[in-house]
């Protein structure tokens, strides 16, 4: 069984979310060597998140921003964490919404996903920097 892990730092990306799924297959060649394995991929930061949705439509994206906005508003009066201003909290709890990391079968050298689906990034800062991401790959 092989083993690879590699740290990508991803572009600094606007509020929103973003599909990463072709930048992730262009930044791991290893996955070619992949019959059958795992990636797990982990962002290590507490105010962006990863999730897997649908990636055809763009509305989907506009939709998941809308929603979570509206879940989780920014300037509530009960947050008591604002130092770093009125969307910092409201992005630490969207990336606890959505999680931290995804697990993806790999067949045949590729990610196996549905035919809708893709790798997103969930940005939820107004002003990010640039995020990083861990990527295990483990297979045969």
């Amino acid at each position: 069984m092989k083993w690879y892990q590699k740290s990508i730092r991803l572009p600094a990306l606007k509020r929103g979310y973003h599909l990463i799924t072709d930048l992730l297959t262009a930044e791991l060649p290893e996955l070619e060597g992949i019959k059958v394995g795992l990636a797990h991929i982990f962002i290590k930061h507490t105010s962006a998140s990863l999730t897997i949705n649908e990636n055809a439509d763009f509305t989907v994206r506009q939709d998941f921003e809308s929603h979570f906005n509206k879940m989780v508003p920014e300037n509530a009066p009960y947050y008591r964490h604002t130092l770093e201003g009125p969307d910092d909290m409201p992005a630490h709890i969207k990336a606890s919404l959505l999680g931290s990391s995804v697990s993806i079968p790999i067949t045949d050298g590729a990610f196996n996903l549905g035919t809708w689906q893709g790798i997103y990034l969930g940005e939820h800062r107004d002003h990010a920097t640039r995020r990083w991401l861990v990527v295990t790959l483990q297979g045969e």
